[in-house]
């Protein structure tokens, strides 16, 4: 259980490291913005058009009596709704890492250097676009799986008791251990690991994956708030993906203040 702690505590030393580098948080700002826009203009047409989606989708209840019609495709509606806005929690990180790839990359390479005894960060030596791609088709494979996972829990959620108690607890440690895999993917990559590889290292230290993704899994229902803690979460990955490895942290590099010092280790580098 020792691991829990640990992985929540990276998720604050993570959030730390970007409170102390503003320049990376705010560039790291920009893509969850860009991702935010989407997602919430997604939402709003499925609020706007679903009821019509519904209606169209299920012409055999036409001739349904009153109220079992609208009963039936209110219900669906929300079904739908309500999917809608889990599949936008399990994804919005995946689409925010490709949309922001070079602002990521960046700022989880100076936390690789600010961290590490010599002051160096590994390096994939691949170009930009063979890097999108990887990323991108990694992506998939992860919301593949969390889509099943997503559907799985939402049909469990109907059995009683269980559905209202365990399923929802479950559903948390889920989309933490799949926010955590795409966030250290961005160290992880860069470092060679391939997907197999990953998954593999995040099972190895379960309980250290969900003291790290569970609760940012919570505060991530709230997308607002997802675009805030992005940076750091990015950060704090990184320190995971190197205490997965067992790469050496540089003892109280974690608590050097502004942007001098992580400056001073690129000059050194």
């Amino acid at each position: 259980m020792r691991d829990l702690g640990v992985g929540f505590g990276y998720l604050l030393k993570g959030q730390r490291w970007v409170a102390r580098h503003g320049k990376q948080y705010n560039f790291g700002l920009l893509p969850g913005l860009i991702a935010l826009v989407l997602y919430g203009a997604a939402l709003v047409a499925l609020a706007i058009w679903g009821e019509d989606f519904v209606s169209w989708a299920t012409p055999f209840a036409d001739d349904w009596s009153s109220p079992w019609q609208g009963l039936f495709r209110g219900f669906l509606t929300a079904v739908l709704f309500a999917l809608g806005l889990l599949m936008a929690v399990l994804t919005f990180t995946a689409v925010t890492l490709l949309i922001g790839q070079p602002f990521y990359e960046n700022l989880s390479e100076k936390v690789d250097r600010d961290v590490s005894p010599d002051g160096t960060a590994p390096e994939s030596g691949l170009p930009l676009w063979r890097e999108l791609w990887i990323s991108a088709r990694d992506s998939l494979r992860i919301l593949v799986r969390a889509a099943v996972w997503g559907v799985l829990l939402f049909a469990l959620g109907f059995l009683p008791f269980v559905g209202q108690t365990a399923v929802p607890v479950l559903g948390f440690f889920v989309t933490g251990f799949f926010l955590t895999e795409e966030l250290a993917a961005v160290a992880l990559q860069r470092r060679g690991v391939e997907l197999r590889a990953r998954l593999g290292l995040l099972r190895s230290r379960k309980t250290l994956v969900w003291g790290f993704g569970a609760p940012l899994g919570l505060v991530f229902l709230v997308p607002f708030v997802a675009v805030f803690l992005m940076p750091g979460a990015v950060a704090g990955a990184t320190l995971l993906a190197r205490d997965l490895l067992g790469e050496e942290i540089a003892e109280g590099a974690t608590e050097d203040d502004g942007d001098a010092a992580d400056e001073d280790r690129q000059v050194t580098s």
